[in-house]
């Protein structure tokens, strides 16, 4: 037969859900494998997803196939799922569209064979119709057959690291077409089996395959040594034939296929050929390796009771457009396999044409004994592939993957709270290694989702970012001895005074009046009375001022109009601590304006506070945050429904001051409450004081950025209860910052899932998150003539090229 016509000889009589019934008389149970990402898993991940499959396998019914199929083709990045409406959204879009990656899709199938001694000739013609025997109904064998691998499905999905999930018929047809139309797209075709090779309309195919005993060298394990991501202070794993997925980057396919054997018959064979190899007169090399292979495999069987006996088959089945290719791609295939000490079996002629047809899902069953090798169900499961590309959540923020710096949409907001229960965040990074960058590149993909952002700065890193929205942001920057126009006592009419903005008042006048320790329930009653009888005595212009003025002027008569106790409420001091705000105190141009400006930030979604005059002045500093957080609540949290986050950039010269870290701590609590999200930024975290408030800080923040550090992760892994893996994954950073596609990389970790990203951005994207150096100061003098952001940008970019 040197020519298929698919349509003449369909291998599938009819489809129910997820059940096959195929011509020659198999039942196929079909699923679609959803595994974890690339360089994401442990030593024990892969340990224990190894387990999961021995346990739901193990008690298969005898004579059951096994068939899982990776299925790995290169593809053009679409692009389809970023957004294109801004400036640099466009920028982006455009800079990854039709960028090259390898596509994986994972199959596992289970078959019921018709013929259940698995005894299958030499040579089967799969397209044979099968007269007799065809399964047409459900009965009593088929029914059993799925209530098994039912059982075996749900284990596995129970693991929590890989899921299987029903395909449905359009699927299942489209696997089949696709296989025997060679992935050839646009037209359909024929199969031309030739000496050579395989031909399929524009594609040539070849097969290698793992097919006895004698093809595995000594060692098959379920992980080994990364030798790209292993340095001499750590070792990064992967699985024992991931050489052969993902990172051998051609169209390929990987087919795992189990005959799961009677142990029983297995274990009278295997004594009976050890028994002829012992005998044998003229005992070669050959026979004593293949005696001592079988004495290994019998060893097993009688030492583990749970050990099952299996015929396997492993074949890896690839294709180029180009026949000149395919022997450049057997070289790869064989040196990855000589990594493993493995010596693959190069088909030919008819056997490569039963490889091809047979590695197909209905046709698993017909490989014969010589086609098989003999082991225990644990060896042959190291050989299973347990990982996949990156994988991208419906909604999210862009970064990149590992393996070909695709995007990767991550959803680190979490609305359905899947992975985190808060959305708190820190970036961790050293002077230089690119955190005010991330920080823009976070923030400016949540603003362009409608997300409000309060940042304050001490290092003007968000400025040019800022404007490229002229109408949506403003920027509040601190000028030696002017006001931020923010008053947090100005009402517009008496119905502003809800109890929470009482409660917010007291708050901040008690933080004023901080002596170092925490308020008393008392005294924020008290407060709270003065704070009432204050604005139901005066009318208009109220102001920190005003309030001292009224308080003074009542200081002989007070306590006893409102009832409350000297020791809960002190007038003395507060006159005293209070005098520093008002009048010619030191402080009082903080407090100077009878209007308030607040209303200015009311309808903008981007607002930055530059503070950075005052970053060592830790009492203005104090007084400025305290104001800022009146502002946020009068304006930004008033709607709950609306997402928001701040950002505390170089928080470590905040947090200087006790009260600033306590300050902080509120923000966390009542964060909570809002739709909303904390985000900070250090350059290491021994900057946050070893205190219980820093605890509550780092319990409340569940995504965390960190970037190349050569000092080490010690003490990021020990604060932030990182596992082994998560440090490995940390020494494995490699920042690229030379050649055409320059990028960094990064740790990040959502609740419980980490693994390293990396983060490439267009040349437009590159320019706006410049927040230093003579490439800055060109764009911001371009700005200055132009008053527009985007045209300052491009504008830079033209000058840029040689």
């Amino acid at each position: 037969m040197k020519k298929i016509n698919l349509a003449a000889y369909h291998p599938i009589l009819s489809i129910e859900e997820h059940i096959v019934f195929a011509n020659n008389g198999n039942v196929v149970l079909c699923y679609k494998g959803d595994l974890p990402e690339i360089y994401s898993l442990s030593e024990k991940d892969f340990e224990d997803i190894h387990g999961s499959w021995f346990q739901a396998f193990k008690s298969l019914p005898t004579s059951t196939v096994i068939h899982k199929q990776d299925v790995y083709q290169k593809a053009d990045y679409t692009s389809e799922a970023l957004p294109n409406d801004t400036f640099l959204e466009k920028a982006t879009h455009s800079y990854f569209k039709g960028r090259n990656y390898l596509k994986h899709s994972c199959y596992l199938f289970f078959i019921l064979p018709y013929n259940k001694a698995l005894n299958a000739s030499k040579f089967t013609n799969p397209f044979r119709k099968v007269e007799k025997g065809i399964h047409k109904k459900m009965d009593h064998n088929v029914q059993e057959f799925i209530t098994s691998v039912n059982d075996a499905i749900s284990f596995i999905n129970n693991s929590r690291k890989v899921k299987f999930t029903p395909l449905n018929e359009n699927q299942i047809i489209g696997i089949t077409d696709a296989y025997f139309n060679g992935f050839n797209e646009g037209f359909d075709t024929d199969i031309q089996l030739k000496k050579s090779n395989i031909e399929i309309g524009e594609n040539h195919f070849d097969v290698l395959a793992v097919n006895s005993e004698l093809c595995f060298g000594d060692v098959v394990q379920s992980s080994k040594t990364n030798d790209k991501f292993t340095s001499d202070d750590f070792v990064f794993h992967q699985g024992f034939i991931d050489g052969l997925g993902m990172n051998l980057n051609e169209n390929h396919i990987i087919n795992q296929i189990i005959y799961l054997d009677d142990k029983h018959k297995w274990r009278k064979l295997l004594d009976k050929k050890i028994e002829e190899l012992n005998k044998s007169s003229n005992f070669g090399t050959q026979n004593k390796v293949i005696l001592k292979k079988i004495e290994d495999i019998v060893a097993k069987i009688n030492e583990d009771d749970s050990a099952r006996i299996i015929r396997g088959h492993l074949n890896i089945v690839f294709w180029s457009k180009k026949e000149a290719e395919l022997s450049n791609i057997a070289s790869k295939i064989k040196t990855e396999c000589k990594e493993l000490d493995i010596v693959p079996y190069y088909p030919k002629g008819e056997e490569r044409k039963n490889y091809f047809l047979n590695s197909y899902f209905c046709f698993s069953s017909n490989f014969s004994n010589e086609d098989l090798y003999v082991t225990d169900l644990k060896h042959a499961l190291c050989l299973y592939i347990n990982n996949s590309n990156y994988k991208s959540d419906e909604v999210g923020i862009i970064f990149n993957d590992r393996q070909h710096n695709i995007p990767v949409l991550k959803d680190v907001w979490d609305e359905q709270k899947k992975r985190i229960k808060a959305r708190n965040f820190a970036i961790f990074a050293p002077t230089g290694e690119g955190k005010s960058f991330l920080a823009n590149n976070i923030l400016r993909q949540y603003f362009e989702n409608n997300v409000r952002l309060v940042i304050i700065d001490l290092g003007g890193s968000y400025s040019k970012f800022a404007k490229l929205y002229p109408d949506d942001h403003i920027i509040l920057r601190y000028e030696q001895g002017k006001n931020l126009g923010i008053n947090p006592f100005y009402i517009s009419s008496i119905e502003d005074l809800t109890p929470e903005r009482l409660e917010d008042l007291s708050i901040f006048l008690l933080e004023l009046l901080a002596s170092g320790k925490e308020a008393t329930k008392a005294e924020e009653v008290a407060i709270k009375k003065v704070l009432r009888y204050y604005y139901n005595s005066i009318e208009d212009n109220h102001s920190l001022a005003s309030l001292y003025q009224f308080v003074d002027d009542k200081k002989d008569t007070l306590i006893q109009e409102l009832k409350i106790q000297e020791e809960y409420f002190s007038i003395y001091n507060f006159l005293h601590i209070l005098s520093e705000y008002v009048d010619d105190g030191l402080y009082s141009f903080l407090f100077n304006v009878s209007e308030d400006q607040t209303y200015k930030i009311e309808d903008k979604r981007l607002i930055v506070f530059e503070l950075d005059e005052v970053k060592d002045n830790k009492e203005i500093l104090s007084v400025m945050l305290k104001l800022i957080k009146s502002a946020i609540q009068r304006t930004i949290w008033r709607n709950r429904s609306e997402r928001g986050i701040i950002l505390f950039d170089e928080f470590a010269k905040q947090l200087k001051f006790k009260n600033v870290l306590e300050s902080v701590e509120f923000y966390y609590q009542a964060i909570r409450k809002q739709n909303g999200a904390i985000g900070i930024i250090l350059q290491s975290i021994n900057q946050l004081p070893d205190n219980s408030t820093s605890a509550s800080i780092l319990e409340n923040t569940q995504v965390v950025y960190s970037l190349r550090n050569e000092k080490g992760y010690v003490e990021l892994q020990k604060r932030l209860n990182l596992s082994s893996h998560d440090l490995n994954q940390l020494k494995s950073i490699r920042n690229n910052l030379t050649g055409a596609r320059k990028h960094t990389e990064m740790f990040i970790k959502i609740g419980k899932e980490s693994n390293i990203f990396r983060l490439e951005v267009p040349k437009e994207v590159y320019a706006a998150y410049l927040t230093d150096g003579k490439e800055s100061d060109r764009i911001m003098r371009i700005y200055d003539k132009t008053d527009n952001m985007e045209e300052a940008i491009n504008t830079f970019i033209k000058q840029q090229q040689p």
